[in-house]
């Protein structure tokens, strides 16, 4: 009989425990079946109370917005013409047609040309001479000054174009 006691004692300190674990501290049962318990809802605090907030919308950002805009994509044309960086200097800060030819002098081979601005004054241009952002004078005749104009798109491509000035005789207007 002793072979089995302690097999059998095992067994009741397990089955103790484990009742144990199923009885929780604290809880009170009723002591009688006519004393029933009576659960109230616990009320919102003030902050939550729906009647309470609201949101003003008025000199507020949007709080859905994100605050971090994407970039826009822009789309690139090669056919623009690119502007050239740096500052312009004597006749490159006119244009040709800013300007009007109003004299062709030849002398000792050397050929050149006068012209005005709005304000009436007055400038010497040579064959060679840089001329508005993307002019150079290449040629004078005896009535006539030749500005050839080349500027680049973005993709790399030169677009050329003559702009020719002439000299008005008496009487034309």
């Amino acid at each position: 009989m002793h072979k089995h006691l302690p097999s059998v004692t095992i067994i009741l300190v397990f089955g103790l425990l484990a009742g144990l674990c199923f009885v929780s501290p604290g809880r009170a049962t009723p002591k009688t079946k006519d004393a029933e318990q009576i659960v109230q809802p616990i009320p919102p605090p003030a902050w939550m109370k729906p009647d309470q907030f609201k949101y003003i919308m008025e000199g507020r950002p949007d709080p859905f917005v994100p605050f971090i805009e994407p970039k826009v994509a822009t789309k690139i044309n090669p056919d623009e013409i690119v502007e050239e960086k740096g500052n312009l200097t004597g006749m490159q800060q006119f244009e040709p047609g800013q300007l009007t030819l109003v004299a062709v002098l030849f002398t000792d081979g050397k050929k050149m040309a006068m012209v005005e601005d709005v304000t009436g004054k007055g400038y010497i241009l040579t064959k060679g001479n840089l001329i508005g952002r993307h002019g150079i004078v290449s040629r004078i005749d005896k009535r006539r000054v030749v500005i050839t104009e080349t500027a680049h798109t973005r993709s790399g491509k030169a677009i050329i174009s003559t702009i020719v000035m002439r000299l008005n005789q008496e009487g034309d207007q």
